[in-house]
């Protein structure tokens, strides 16, 4: 069987950085921190006080009163960027077969804090079960994309992956999949996160993942650096319309750049940490090297997972440095979780845009605070420090590993 290409024809973003996919990417361009004290809800007691959350944003602005209650915001988010992406991509101009367009989306958490006020209510209450009847259609984690799909009459698959950090990269590979085996034409995938709650920032903090730099949060997330001390939490949401090589030229789509492959694979380590040598984060970057048939020496960009937490920044460097050789030290390297901070279930999606604006503009986003070499970190690697670096990319990687010791990677290719 022959296998369809699949390609870029469309994208949307809503993050720290900016509230569209031309901000984010420009203020990533830029070197921008997203991070500030939080000002979602009141931090006093919490030993992480800032996060990096989205920025002046009103889902009435864009969704119907009524629909926007009966949503969790990560629901606004994955609405909002979906919109964007499927304006962009002009894919529903072109009066598509909708039995032959789906949306399949990432989420590690879901609709948290809807979870959290309805619990909390209740446990305030006098033990009568008083919720909302939209209480469990708002938290469920794959209510986004039925949302999506029932907005675009789009009746192809439609799911949401949950593999924590991993899920919208996850996403993304079955999309990619669904579409070179000919199941369908377009996709609609990405993530969205929104766990800048109590509950989230909480919950890290019980298990000492979160940076407590809170007398300077615009420099906390430090990928690579000596004096990293855990990640800082983001939210939002991307969205990339992945759609079929043949239908893209036939309906005279603009196409951004070329998927060409996807990895996946398992630590079976530890809950939480990272195999110390980076076992996993090898095999799932052999694994899209192999599905896209490429070689190493190919790739010239990795959007790495670079969290900023002591071990995994440490074992992904490793990784990186067995895959690749001593091709190793001709790649950019980049975090761009140093700007967004971390977006868990929704990062893969924006680190792939990351990635394809990389091959579309030519340009790198830097890894920025960097100020102290770590001796167990090799700094002779090019982490495209403090600012981003203009070179042409022809392939570009972009890595997402998730507690549980879920990996998934995703490779993009200028078209040719």
């Amino acid at each position: 069987m022959e296998l369809k290409r699949v390609v870029v024809t469309g994208f949307g973003a809503l993050s720290p950085l900016g509230n569209t996919a031309a901000d984010t990417w420009r203020n990533m361009v830029a070197g921008k921190s997203g991070a500030a004290l939080i000002t979602a809800f009141d931090t006093e007691k919490f030993k992480t006080r800032f996060a990096c959350e989205v920025k002046d944003f009103d889902p009435l602005s864009f969704i119907d009163r009524r629909e926007a209650r009966r949503m969790d915001r990560v629901t606004h988010f994955g609405m909002v960027v979906a919109d964007e992406a499927i304006a962009h991509s002009k894919l529903m101009d072109s009066n598509p077969n909708p039995d032959r367009v789906g949306v399949i989306w990432g989420s590690g958490i879901g609709g948290l804090d809807t979870f959290l006020t309805e619990a909390s209510a209740y446990a305030k209450g006098d033990g009568t079960p008083r919720f909302n009847p939209f209480f469990i259609p708002k938290m469920i984690a794959d209510i986004t994309p039925g949302h999506i799909s029932m907005k675009y009459n789009l009746r192809g698959p439609n799911f949401t992956t949950v593999s924590a950090c991993a899920s919208a990269t996850n996403a993304l590979i079955d999309a990619y999949n669904y579409i070179r085996l000919g199941k369908v034409d377009a996709m609609v995938t990405g993530g969205s996160e929104a766990a800048v709650t109590e509950a989230g920032i909480g919950g890290f903090n019980a298990m000492n993942a979160l940076s407590t730099r809170n007398d300077s949060p615009e420099t906390a997330s430090r990928p690579f650096d000596l004096n990293r001390d855990g990640f800082v939490m983001g939210e939002g949401g991307a969205c990339i319309i992945l759609e079929e090589y043949e239908h893209a030229i036939k309906r005279g789509a603009t196409i951004y750049a070329e998927m060409v492959g996807g990895g996946l694979s398992a630590d079976a380590h530890h809950l939480t940490a990272p195999h110390p040598e980076g076992l996993g984060a090898i095999n799932v970057m052999k694994n899209a090297l192999s599905d896209a048939g490429m070689q190493p020496e190919e790739v010239d960009y990795i959007n790495v997972h670079g969290t900023s937490t002591p071990l995994g920044d440490i074992a992904e460097t490793k990784a990186i440095k067995a895959v690749f050789n001593e091709h190793a030290y001709k790649l950019n390297i980049s975090s761009t979780k140093s700007m967004t901070g971390h977006l868990l279930g929704a990062a893969g999606a924006i680190e792939a845009l990351a990635a394809i604006m990389s091959i579309v503009d030519g340009v790198i986003p830097p890894t920025i605070n960097h100020e102290t070499e770590d001796p167990e970190i090799d700094h002779k690697l090019n982490f495209t420090l403090n600012k981003s670096q203009t070179r042409e990319v022809n392939a570009a990687l972009s890595n997402t590993f998730g507690f549980g010791g879920h990996n998934a990677s995703v490779l993009f290719r200028k078209l040719k």
